[in-house]
């Protein structure tokens, strides 16, 4: 909606869960953004964390809100303040939606080369040797024909 600000806060498990977080700070985070005039709010609970959805009139009271130390105390008390708090502008965070977080790709999956069969190699390995017992270069294997 054109007549709201909305942020979506991904708060991700660290040491300790996120949803211990929540149950620490969440009601301090709600009761701030209603008395700062804020329109609506959501909790979701996921398997890497939280989402915490709030929505206000304009950006100006989204950044009075952010800027209550009350606010500013519970975010610096994430469980994992180096890489556990996440801003997106907008309502359900990354993905647009109230969806979560897709998983990552495994590292490498699919960048290894797949290994020869092993019939083809051995198939090799005996014509190879049959030619050099028999001297006659022309011997192929039922593989190589």
């Amino acid at each position: 909606m054109a007549d709201r600000y909305e942020i979506a806060l991904e708060i991700i498990d660290g040491p300790f869960s996120a949803s211990s977080w929540q149950r620490a700070y969440g009601d301090v985070l709600t009761n701030a953004a209603m008395e700062w005039s804020g329109l609506d709010w959501d909790w979701r609970e996921f398997s890497w964390g939280l989402l915490f959805m709030v929505a206000f009139p304009s950006e100006d009271e989204y950044l009075a809100w952010r800027n209550v130390p009350v606010v500013i105390a519970a975010l610096d008390a994430v469980p994992d303040p180096v890489n556990g708090l996440v801003f997106h502008r907008g309502w359900g965070g990354t993905s647009g939606s109230g969806e979560p977080r897709r998983g990552k790709p495994l590292v490498g999956a699919g960048g290894a080369e797949l290994p020869e069969p092993v019939e083809d190699v051995l198939d090799d390995v005996v014509a190879d040797v049959v030619r050099e017992a028999t001297g006659d270069p022309t011997v192929r294997t039922a593989a190589c024909a």
